[in-house]
């Protein structure tokens, strides 16, 4: 029998009238009564952050399970499982994130510069207490409430508080913890192949490529990022050219012609038809929204 593979929920799946593709934020109670199918075991392919301040309960991420109490923040990165058994009085809040959300807002800076996410054999667990649980359970709180209002610069201030708690969080992180089961080595994979990505986008562009590298099959380099990600290789590799396109369109004043050179595309016509396949729009009109 083949085994069935656990659901890999995007962003999409929880939006709301007002929420933005690439963030959300909530109240935990609300989100726990709005979102039924989140109670089962699955992934994300996205950053989350969840403060409990009240409740117990247990949360298990990819097989080792942590206990839930008031003061409990859980971070995860993308392609962990995770599932709780939550008490009913449980309250708390969470936000979480695209990628994309946090890079493209900084020319030398990555989510994966954090403690909590650098590394899966990081815990995924920080504990606060005092003055340090007062000052981020009123971040959260601000998080939720700018999420939900619509003021000018909303997009700014949600990545502002996001890296403000982060640079928290960063700092009352227990340290790293050991790996406990055998399936961690598919993340260590896949994160090791984000690093050869990031080195090679702009030359290397075919998973065969990568495979090599990484002394696998492209088969099997394929099955490791669908099983963790839901995404394939191919698109792993996309993404990140992607994302540097983005950031060049918005940071530079370099013509589209010039980005898709530095990306290694000698033809413009076929990295401007790759980039609206990935956007939905060309790199003229991104070009142009972000600037105005």
């Amino acid at each position: 029998m083949a085994k069935k593979e656990l659901p890999v929920y995007n962003i999409g799946k929880f939006h709301g009238e007002h929420q933005e593709d690439s963030f959300y934020a909530n109240n935990l109670k609300e989100h726990l009564e709005k979102h039924h199918f989140i109670h089962v075991p699955h992934k994300h392919d996205f950053y989350l952050s969840i403060l409990f301040t009240k409740g117990s309960g247990t949360h298990d991420i990819d097989f080792t399970s942590y206990p839930v109490k008031p003061g409990y923040v859980f971070l995860l990165s993308p392609g962990q499982t995770h599932d709780w058994k939550l008490s009913k009085d449980v309250e708390g809040y969470i936000f979480f994130h695209t990628k994309a959300f946090y890079d493209e807002a900084y020319t030398n800076a990555t989510i994966r510069q954090f403690p909590f996410f650098q590394s899966i054999y990081a815990s995924p667990l920080v504990v606060l207490k005092g003055q340090s649980l007062a000052t981020l359970t009123q971040l959260f709180r601000d998080i939720v409430a700018e999420q939900l209002a619509q003021k000018p610069l909303k997009q700014q201030k949600l990545l502002a508080l996001t890296n403000y708690i982060y640079v928290e969080l960063s700092r009352c992180s227990l340290p790293v913890a050991e790996a406990g089961h055998r399936e961690v080595h598919y993340l260590a994979r896949v994160r090791e192949l984000e690093g050869l990505v990031d080195l090679h986008y702009k030359t290397l562009k075919s998973p065969r490529d990568y495979a090599a590298l990484m002394s696998m099959t492209e088969k099997h380099l394929n099955r490791i990022c669908k099983a963790t990600l839901n995404k394939t290789t191919g698109q792993l590799i996309v993404d990140r050219v992607i994302l540097e396109a983005r950031r060049l369109l918005v940071q530079t004043q370099l013509p589209v012609n010039r980005v898709a050179e530095l990306l290694g595309y000698m033809d413009n016509s076929y990295f401007s038809r790759l980039f609206k396949k990935q956007s939905g729009e060309s790199p003229l009109a991104f070009q142009a929204k972000y600037r105005h």
